[in-house]
């Protein structure tokens, strides 16, 4: 896969897109298909990105590591990997907001946008292909419209646009409510009931007409502002065409926003999207991660107890479509376990280089099984435990080839331990010990691993004492040996 601009990271070779058998969860048909892109060797991908109102939470970015690994499984599969993430730069909630701060709504969102950027950055997600900004595309967003109008499937009203959905439902090829599964008597769009001029309560805005005090833009029907479906229906076939591969976002994104984006799109006559993919979110105690339940965990917040890599190691374990439930205890897991790679690929790279090697196929079959990173991490901490045996016993060879495999796979997850992202100015002095930490004790652990092979239990049980002595504790598991501080306290 490509190097991320400055990172120094160094890609395996990419096979024959040809030769993929990616399998991706359709929303749309609730079914796993077969991923057979628009354009042969190409892959088209548009993700909803932030609606900057506010500083991102792990639950914001969840999205954004999840649609990378994609992204990276796809560019390490072969495809030239066009990728759009937009921002929603003008929204009511960006309004509120700015206006219950005194601040002028552009520097609001810019303000925010750019704390949305830090974050994706920090925690190694790929900048995307391009960024647009609603306000930068309002011409495409009139030609839309216009369109519409023409088809039948919108109207003008006082100034504001409305989507007809009605008329598209009752058109030949009308599909409404497919996404979602929402039936036309149980719409309900969630807009304000300011809205002038709706045929329907179930239409919905298009555009909205100019109210005092906020920002505008010219149309032929009127001064006003987007709404927020047309916004991504414009940017997206801007850039990707009419018809593209893959459209993603955030599981409560499925209704009303990709719903109405959908109907839209096809009542332009747009083939749109051919694949919906949506994200799980991260939630705690059971409920979804969100400011209005006062449960937000900022980055920077997260980022005091663990570092970057292992934030990002943690939001992209489970499966993306998974629901992500937050604890200190889950996050510090997750945490050693991506000490216990590093730890590994570090110890190898002391002794030789470690170059960039190719995954195995359970990996590959994992990662085309709908992106199964659990099954793909298993793959790589097999790598681990099967490299520091080979290790422990003098076999540089076969550790360097485990430690080159275990970077191929690891790089695709975007965890690479030797990438220069994860490698320079990334740790501090607790960092490190922590590091030093492990790497001690899992040659202590690959060295009692391999006297109970030899069957040689003295020494075995000589090696667990030691470390006892030391207040660690071990656990032999079906994964293998862990350890942990006795009586830790995070």
């Amino acid at each position: 896969m490509p190097a991320r601009a400055g990172s120094g990271y160094e890609a395996a070779a990419p096979v024959d897109s040809a030769t993929v058998t990616l399998h991706l969860y359709d929303t749309a048909t609730r079914t796993l298909r077969e991923f057979t892109p628009v354009r042969e060797g190409h892959a088209s991908v548009y993700l909803c990105g932030a609606t900057p109102q506010s500083a991102p939470h792990i639950g914001h970015v969840r999205s954004g590591v999840a649609f990378d690994i994609l992204r990276r499984w796809l560019t390490a599969a072969g495809y030239d990997v066009a990728f759009v993430r937009n921002v929603t730069d003008i929204d009511d909630k960006i309004l509120t907001k700015a206006a219950e701060n005194g601040r002028p709504w552009w520097e609001w969102a810019a303000t925010h946008e750019r704390e949305f950027t830090r974050a994706y950055d920090v925690l190694g997600v790929l900048p995307p292909s391009t960024e647009p900004r609603a306000t930068g595309h309002m011409t495409q967003m009139i030609e839309y419209m216009e369109r519409l109008i023409e088809r039948g499937f919108a109207y003008p009203a006082e100034g504001s646009v409305y989507f007809d959905v009605a008329a598209w439902s009752k058109a030949p090829e009308g599909d409404y409510g497919h996404l979602s599964g929402h039936k036309l008597d149980e719409v309900d769009q969630g807009e304000s009931a300011e809205l002038r001029g709706k045929r329907d309560p179930r239409d919905f805005a298009l555009w909205k007409a100019a109210k005092e005090g906020e920002p505008s833009w010219p149309t032929p029907w009127g001064d006003g502002r987007p709404g927020w479906h047309l916004e991504c229906s414009a940017m997206a076939t801007w850039y990707l065409g009419g018809t593209f591969d893959i459209h993603g976002g955030g599981l409560d994104l499925q209704f009303p926003h990709h719903e109405n984006e959908a109907a839209q799109s096809h009542a332009a006559g747009d083939g749109f999207a051919r694949y919906w993919l949506h994200n799980g979110w991260v939630t705690m105690a059971g409920e979804k991660m969100s400011k209005s339940l006062g449960n937000v965990l900022s980055v920077p917040n997260i980022l005091e107890r663990v570092r970057p890599v292992e934030l990002r190691y943690y939001l992209g374990s489970a499966h993306y479509r998974s629901m992500l439930e937050y604890s200190p205890e889950a996050l510090q897991e997750a945490a050693a376990g991506y000490r216990r790679i590093e730890a590994f690929v570090r110890r190898v790279a002391e002794v030789a280089e470690v170059p960039v090697g190719t995954w195995t196929d359970g990996f590959a079959a994992a990662m085309d099984d709908d992106l199964g990173v659990p099954a793909a991490l298993a793959e790589i901490h097999g790598q681990v435990r099967a490299g520091n045996t080979a290790l422990s016993g003098g076999d540089t060879a076969a550790a360097v080839a485990a430690a080159s495999t275990v970077r191929a796979m690891a790089g695709v997850l975007g965890v690479d331990p030797l990438d220069a992202q994860w490698v320079a100015g990334s740790r501090g002095d607790d960092d490190d010990t922590a590091i030093a930490l492990d790497l001690l004790v899992q040659a202590e652990l690959a060295a009692r691993q391999q006297a109970r092979a030899d069957k040689d239990f003295a020494t075995a049980d000589a090696v667990r004492d030691r470390l006892v002595a030391a207040g660690i504790e071990v656990a032999d598991t079906a994964d293998g040996q862990k350890w942990s501080l006795a009586n830790r306290k995070d």
